[in-house]
């Protein structure tokens, strides 16, 4: 051992420069070079049959016992035939790679890169700020390769624990996606996230009130048409019936997007994300044009209320049916299930036609998405009847 371990603590703190460079050995190519700049720890040695060196420190900063700690690694790694220097080097990389293949840094990269194209801006809105609420706190700072199930699943426990389970499993998805991104651009090797199938408490299914009576289908609309509110959201109200499509896609409503001449208004749904043209009823352009009086010069069928530019409150039209006492009821999302049901069970109409109309993902027997213009014939004589069918119940005469 004596034959590795030449030099004594003292002869390390006495070196110092004279005017030359001066090396002490210390046995095993570890070597003390003592120059104008300082004192450092050196390792020489050979590999692949060249003569090599391997910066293990500066002294004091590093110790005697230390140098030699750290000298005994690197000649382990070259008596496996691996050089120390390529080594460190591969470490040093290794380590930068992970601190900028964060989960917080990829998550912020897959939601700019693919995440708000596929959603509306709203809904892309609300999940960066789940993430940025739920998960970065506990896990952005961690390389993504190294998160753990348990990890995660510690994660969405504490969102369990404050009693927002259905915010849990948001959460729960939106990092399996985040994950399934490190995965395809070869930053992650797996989705943790499928490691915690059934571990979450479930989530009580919440159906938006709808009715679906046709009687009371009639005195719904009677009321709507008996608003006294603001004329705008009058004419919303009573265009929701009548086209039957999300809340947000009513309320954004652009004018550019309607040919009231051929009877269309094109748009691209809020969930599939597929462009869509729905054909207007004679009723829904009779609204149309008397709203186009209003608001026609502007972005939006339906502006907000205190700026022209932006467009109706999502709240406008829940706001308005609870003033007109149906609050649990009846809601904006409502007018789609009581379509659906009606189409379906009282008019005949086929389920896949329907199911279009909704901008549902619907595919052929092949797999394919349908395009913006499936259906459209049969949901162009569709919207006709349903707008005539709602004319008859308004007037009492068409309920069972």
């Amino acid at each position: 051992m004596r034959a590795l371990c030449k030099l004594k603590a003292i002869e390390v703190k006495n070196a110092a420069y004279q005017g030359k460079t001066l090396k002490l050995s210390d046995g095993g190519g570890l070597l003390l070079l003592v120059n104008e700049h300082g004192r450092y720890w050196r390792y020489r040695y050979r590999h692949a049959g060249k003569q090599k060196e391997l910066a293990l420190g500066r002294y004091p900063e590093v110790s005697l016992a230390e140098a030699r700690t750290r000298h005994g690694e690197a000649r382990k790694l070259v008596e496996q035939g691996i050089d120390p220097v390529k080594h460190r080097q591969a470490r040093r990389e290794a380590t930068e790679q992970a601190a900028t293949n964060t989960f917080e840094v990829i998550a912020r990269e897959w939601w700019q890169d693919v995440h708000q194209h596929a959603v509306t801006a709203s809904h892309a809105g609300r999940n960066l700020r789940r993430l940025e609420l739920h998960a970065f706190p506990q896990l952005g700072r961690q390389p993504i390769s190294e998160i753990t199930p348990p990890e995660l699943l510690k994660t969405l426990r504490h969102i369990e624990a404050s009693g927002s389970i259905e915010t849990a499993h948001r959460v729960k998805t939106l990092c399996s996606q985040v994950f399934r991104f490190a995965i395809a651009t070869g930053r992650g090797e797996r989705d943790p996230a499928q490691d915690l199938q059934g571990l979450l408490k479930p989530t009580q299914t919440r159906h938006h009130p709808a009715i679906t009576d046709p009687k009371e289908i009639g005195q719904l609309l009677r009321t709507l048409d008996c608003y006294q509110g603001h004329p705008v959201t009058r004419y919303a109200l009573q265009l929701a019936p009548l086209v039957f499509v999300r809340p947000f896609e009513l309320r954004t409503m652009r004018w550019a997007a309607l040919d009231l001449e051929t009877g269309e208004w094109e748009y691209t749904p809020s969930k599939n994300g597929q462009p869509m043209i729905t054909p207007l009823p004679r009723q829904a352009l009779s609204i149309l044009r008397e709203i186009e009086c209003l608001t026609g010069r502007g972005t939006y069928v339906f502006p907000g209320a205190r700026d022209q530019n932006r467009p109706m409150s999502e709240n406008t039209v829940r706001a308005a049916l609870v003033r007109l006492g149906y609050i649990d009821q009846m809601s904006g999302h409502g007018f789609r299930a009581t379509a659906r049901t009606l189409l379906v069970e009282r008019l005949d109409y086929p389920i896949e036609v329907v199911e279009m109309q909704l901008a549902h993902a619907v595919r052929d027997p092949n797999g394919r998405a349908y395009n913006r213009t499936t259906y459209l014939a049969q949901r162009r004589e569709m919207l006709q009847r349903w707008a005539d069918y709602l004319d008859e119940l308004r007037s009492d005469a068409g309920h069972p």
